[in-house]
């Protein structure tokens, strides 16, 4: 989204989660998923199956998941910073239970996952009481505001990491966190992947059940009920770990670079003005007002 004073709407529209039906068989993504990976527990069964049909070799496995909806809320603010949680303009910090997010970006070829590097990676996310940054809503204007949103470049590892907070929540929405990757090819074409990341919804209960989350009361959706998860939001899920003052996730992204792939992972930049507009959303509100929030652990 380009224009900060566009007015959108923080309800997902019908056109949306059709849209993403149609796409879903167009527009994937390739999740690279490392044996060695320190996320044992969440990827058990994918290493299962790798180790029954591969030998000794050390390259990564990798398994395809849907691209999904950018959404109304992206502005390319050109935020250079790994900590996301503050405004530039006057310094205040967002609350929230912190959250440290690696994520990892490889180029799929016919040997496996290469490390992409000098790749841009995207981040951005409502705060916890369901507020996006530097955009006009019906509900509030944040525009020059700049929190909780922020890019950095990928290494020779193909690696950036992020400091940021546990997102809350928005009517028509269940927790997620959005991003998008672009990098120019060797043609000097140039190509931009755009996905969401999701949360398990039993740690959600637990970090909403504290301030500041609890005072926006009880979300009304959880992830089986959002029609954006439902086009493989099973498998964006971040696997949490927890931290001595909030959690810790890494997440693997294979890039398919190929001028074959348009379509099918990735988008040529130089094409998306043909596409349609980022969704808004016209919908009336179709979910229970909020609720008091369950009574969980004091603690995550």
């Amino acid at each position: 989204m380009k224009n900060n004073n566009r007015q959108v709407s923080r309800i997902m529209s019908r056109r949306e989660v059709l849209a993403l039906s149609r796409a879903a068989a167009g527009a994937m993504l390739v999740v690279c998923i490392s044996r060695k990976s320190s996320l044992a527990q969440a990827e058990s069964s994918t290493d299962a199956a790798a180790s029954s049909t591969a030998d000794s070799t050390t390259l990564p496995t990798c398994v395809v998941s849907p691209q999904q909806t950018e959404g109304p809320y992206f502005v390319d603010d050109k935020l250079n910073r790994s900590d996301i949680r503050s405004d530039p303009a006057n310094g205040s910090v967002k609350e929230g239970v912190p959250l440290q997010l690696t994520l990892r970006v490889s180029q799929v070829g016919s040997t496996g996952c290469t490390p992409l590097a000098n790749a841009t990676v995207d981040i951005w996310h409502c705060d916890a009481l369901g507020v996006y940054s530097d955009v006009s809503d019906p509900s509030f204007n944040t525009v020059g505001q700049k929190f909780l949103r922020g890019y950095q470049v990928t290494d020779a590892d193909g690696t950036v990491q992020f400091t940021t907070n546990y997102p809350g929540w928005y009517q028509g929405r269940t927790v997620h966190m959005h991003f998008k990757v672009r990098t120019d090819a060797t043609s000097g074409q140039s190509y931009e992947f755009t996905s969401q990341l999701y949360f398990d919804d039993s740690i959600t209960d637990q970090v909403h059940a504290l301030s500041p989350y609890a005072s926006k009361g009880q979300r009304t959706l959880r992830n089986a009920g959002d029609g954006i998860f439902s086009n493989g939001g099973d498998q964006l899920l971040l696997a949490l770990t927890q931290t001595t003052d909030g959690y810790a996730a890494t997440f693997n992204i294979g890039l398919n670079m190929d001028s074959a792939s348009d379509g099918v992972n990735g988008t040529p930049k130089a094409t998306r003005q043909n596409q349609a507009p980022p969704e808004q959303s016209t919908v009336p509100n179709e979910t229970a007002p909020p609720q008091p929030p369950e009574k969980l652990p004091a603690s995550v």
